[in-house]
């Protein structure tokens, strides 16, 4: 939790650092202070279903590889939907 804190303050300073001075721009500038958080939470809770899912994939495959095909398509197919989560908020950062 303090390294959280330690990255989001070392994220937050230099844009308070370098606002100007209309009150528009400091908002502006929480806006894409915001978004970009966001970016990064989603590549990292994309990550870590990621890895979830493939993980507890390859122990089902490991324990029955018979069942290889069964399983290796419906966790393809999931993967690629937590991606495309991480690829729209991707998007949606730099629409913004």
């Amino acid at each position: 939790m303090r390294k959280l804190l330690i990255v989001l303050a070392a994220l937050a300073l230099p844009v308070l650092a370098f606002a100007a001075e209309g009150e528009a721009s400091k908002a502006t500038d929480y806006m894409k202070l915001g978004y970009f958080l966001a970016m990064g939470l989603a590549a990292y809770g994309g990550t870590a279903a990621q890895s979830k899912a493939a993980s507890a994939a390859l122990e089902g495959i490991a324990r029955n590889p018979g069942a290889a095909d069964k399983i290796q398509t419906p966790m393809i197919l999931a993967l690629a939907l937590m991606e495309s989560l991480v690829i729209f908020t991707l998007i949606s950062t730099f629409l913004a």
